[in-house]
């Protein structure tokens, strides 16, 4: 009976060893399972928060690129308004004098021929009287200054408001921040 015992026992213990070493297994395994779903997920969520991290960065830069280029046409709505309001002083009229006389110098013995804007078309006697050089209205109205052409040297000397505006205004940048431009 003993023996019996012994041997039930022995029988018992292997199973319940055998039984251990499964469970033992099974647990590992699952632990596995566990940190490699908590690694996707994290991969997941890390991929999910660049993604929304990016998306906001886009976002906020459109803003900015709008709000600037808001600004950027106030800017220069406001310098058109000074132009013009330039356009009617004496100062205006001394800078028109003082191109005319420039493109006049800079030709030389060639023949240049001088344009006024439409909208400086009322200026021109007085202009010609000054510097006893006859003036042309340009068919296109180039907001103010002066146009010149050497036709012999194919030059062409634009000192037109018109030219330096629409320069200025593709050079303007809104600079600082984190230094995009």
């Amino acid at each position: 009976m003993e023996q019996a015992r012994a041997e039930g026992n022995a029988i018992i213990d292997s199973h319940r060893a055998a039984l251990e070493k499964v469970f033992a297994d099974h647990k590992n395994e699952v632990e596995h399972q566990a940190e490699l779903r908590v690694r996707e997920e994290m991969t997941r969520a890390k991929l999910a928060l660049n993604q929304a991290k990016a998306k906001s960065q886009l976002e906020m830069k459109r803003r900015r690129s709008k709000a600037q280029q808001e600004w950027k046409e106030k800017i220069f709505k406001e310098t058109m308004e000074m132009v013009r309001a330039y356009m009617k002083t004496e100062e205006y009229d001394a800078f028109l004098e003082k191109c005319i006389r420039r493109a006049e110098e800079y030709a030389g013995d060639d023949l240049v021929v001088i344009y006024l804007s439409p909208s400086d078309e009322g200026k021109k006697e007085a202009l010609e009287e000054k510097t006893g050089v006859s003036l042309d209205i340009y068919p296109e109205d180039f907001i103010g200054g002066v146009r010149a052409e050497i036709q012999s040297r194919n030059i062409l000397i634009d000192n037109s408001f018109q030219t330096q505006l629409r320069d200025e205004y593709e050079k303007f940048m809104f600079l600082g921040g984190d230094g995009d431009a």
